[in-house]
């Protein structure tokens, strides 16, 4: 039987080996892989996430599928916000800032368009959590 780890390692793989495409699911969707440290162990790890252009950041959605907790990713961000990003064939050092009030509301309502998946996982956590946006800018 196969795990959510498992799934994450075959998009990671077929995302490296056509620079940054795949296919499934998520084809045609923006999509990045992010490299995070976890927050308590330091251990770095990879998610493949779908984000959003924001300018020359990228905005991303801690939404868990609707699920009623944060991804454990997000937590990772907020403790070491320092991170990277694989968008493409390239790779670019960024830095985590969590998106409030209006700028949230612009970059969330404009995903929920590009993406309606997001507006149903908006409605799964409706009541028990708000899904956090992080915008990833780019460092010098």
């Amino acid at each position: 039987m196969s795990g959510p780890a498992d799934f994450n390692t075959q998009i990671i793989d077929e995302f490296r080996a056509n620079e940054g495409k795949v296919g499934g699911a998520f084809e045609g969707a923006p999509l990045l892989l992010l490299h995070h440290r976890g927050a308590k162990t330091g251990t770095e790890r990879v998610n493949p996430l779908a984000y959003q252009p924001v300018g020359t950041s990228f905005a991303i959605f801690a939404s868990k599928a609707g699920g009623p907790h944060d991804p454990h990713w997000y937590l990772n961000l907020k403790a070491h916000p320092e991170a990277q990003v694989e968008v493409g064939s390239e790779t670019i050092d960024v830095t985590a800032r969590e998106v409030t009030g209006s700028e949230r509301e612009a970059i969330w309502g404009r995903q929920k368009q590009l993406m309606p998946g997001f507006a149903d996982y908006e409605e799964k956590t409706e009541g028990i959590r708000q899904i956090p946006v992080l915008l990833l800018e780019r460092r010098s």
